[in-house]
């Protein structure tokens, strides 16, 4: 059943902290609102396009501590939604990795 998001993220337990819950927000901005089919892969597209913007700008120091605190949050929530479908989780957390091991190659290169 599509969820929105946001809706979904203001639900956890706990409640992500305020700073963290905006940057959140901020990042998903329209896709926040739209109905998803599947939540864990717009939470990854989201971790994973926040990191990639990182990693490409060379921004991974202190500075941007809350958007890389942003990323990993992103992606722990994508496989907290998709807990939900036990039988994919190792496909899906094989995807997961290449695609951010990927961003880190590119960075590198």
């Amino acid at each position: 059943m599509p969820v929105q998001p946001l809706a979904w993220l203001q639900q956890r337990q706990p409640v992500p902290p305020p700073a963290l819950m905006a940057r959140l927000t901020e990042t998903l901005g329209a896709r926040g609102t739209e109905p998803a089919a599947d939540l864990g892969e717009v939470l990854l597209s989201a971790g994973e396009a926040l990191l990639s913007r990182l990693l490409s700008e060379g921004r991974t120091d202190r500075q941007t501590a809350l958007d890389l605190l942003t990323a990993d949050a992103f992606v722990t929530y994508a496989f907290e939604a998709a807990s939900d479908d036990p039988a994919r989780i190792t496909e899906r957390a094989q995807r997961a990795m290449a695609r951010i091991s990927h961003l880190a190659v590119n960075a590198d290169a």
